[in-house]
């Protein structure tokens, strides 16, 4: 008797719908009914950015609308295209804190790992665009590197997995990197930077949560959103599943020109997120990196949004208005003293 066939074990539901990604901008103007605006909207190079967007972010951006703030933030536009003074293609020092392959360490306490250079999504406005992924990535050689300099320095109690974006690596590979850290005495947590539980809701699967819920080491995970409308409720399944596996999540956001520099949609933006169980943390002014200077607000119209957000909201649900300099010791608060001078007497 000859045996029946096994069937083709089929990919995770998260790679399947990470291969059916949007790349080509005329597809995604014609799948939001702007095909007659394409002449209007694209640029006529990508600027070494190529696009990239889940369908499933998509389906949540307005159809017949060129300004939904969805839409801008990952659609190729010629503004990219121009070198602006004070625009650089290393903004924030990322690689003058090179520590080891992979590694990055600019504040004490912590070091961050370069995992991948992969994303399931290019956001126009991202501060490691340029980024040479190909020399720099800690997951290489079974995260060999990483792990020798994390071992050698014991200041080192937090470990920051970021990229690209981290959850694009498989969760054996990302298993393997925490059974390395939970033999290290003096790592104690693991903080995850990544776009994926918005954009890409699926990659939350049963695999990854029973990963983190047995980590033997405290779990943070940092999502990453701009605008209400990102928040639905595959996102809020995916949030609910990580609170539950006991990781606390966090969110931050980058400040955009047309985009959410508005009191009613940063105000609605924490509100969704807090409903969804995610902690507002911080409020990025935009990393002036090479061909994103069109998405720049500026210093006083952003404290005037941070005064009207401390104004409409309790203080928990207020991100922290930071920018990031390059040799810093931290995150740099926007104005803190003239905010602490605003914020009295109102809350």
């Amino acid at each position: 008797m000859i045996p029946a066939k096994r069937p083709l074990a089929q990919p995770p539901r998260w790679q399947q719908a990470w291969r059916e990604a949007v790349t080509d901008p005329r597809e995604l103007l014609a799948l939001l009914g702007l095909s007659a605006h394409a002449g209007d909207l694209l640029a006529p190079a990508d600027a070494g950015f190529a696009l990239r967007v889940p369908r499933g972010f998509i389906a949540r951006m307005r159809k017949g609308d060129p300004r939904d703030p969805l839409l801008l933030q990952v659609l190729p536009q010629a503004a990219e295209l121009g070198e602006v003074p004070g625009f650089s293609r290393d903004a924030v020092g990322d690689l003058g804190a090179r520590a080891a392959h992979g590694v990055l360490h600019k504040y004490q306490g912590r070091a961050l790992l370069i995992a991948t250079g992969s994303c399931a999504i290019n956001c126009r406005y991202c501060f490691r665009r340029h980024f040479p992924y190909a020399e720099e990535t800690a997951a290489a050689h079974h995260w060999e590197a990483a792990l020798a300099y994390l071992r050698e320095d014991a200041s080192i109690g937090e470990v920051i997995l970021s990229g690209g974006d981290p959850l694009s690596l498989a969760t054996a590979k990302l298993a393997e990197l925490g059974e390395a850290l939970a033999r290290i005495p003096h790592v104690r947590r693991l903080r995850i930077h990544s776009r994926l539980p918005v954009v890409l809701p699926e990659r939350i699967d049963h695999e990854f949560v029973h990963w983190l819920a047995h980590l033997p080491l405290q779990r943070v995970l940092v999502v990453h959103a701009n605008h209400p409308n990102e928040i639905d409720a595959g996102v809020e399944h995916a949030c609910a599943a990580l609170r539950e596996a006991g990781v606390s999540l966090l969110n931050q956001s980058v400040l955009l020109r047309g985009i959410n520099d508005s009191v009613a949609a940063l105000a609605a933006l924490s509100e969704r997120l807090f409903a969804a169980g995610v902690l507002p943390y911080y409020l990025h002014l935009l990393d002036r990196v090479q061909g994103t200077a069109h998405f720049e607000v500026d210093e006083i119209r952003a404290l005037a949004l941070a005064d009207g957000l401390r104004r409409t909201l309790p203080g928990y649900l207020v991100p922290r208005l930071v920018r990031e300099v390059a040799g810093a010791p931290c995150k740099t608060p926007v104005g803190h003293r003239v905010a602490m001078a605003q914020c009295a007497g109102i809350e």
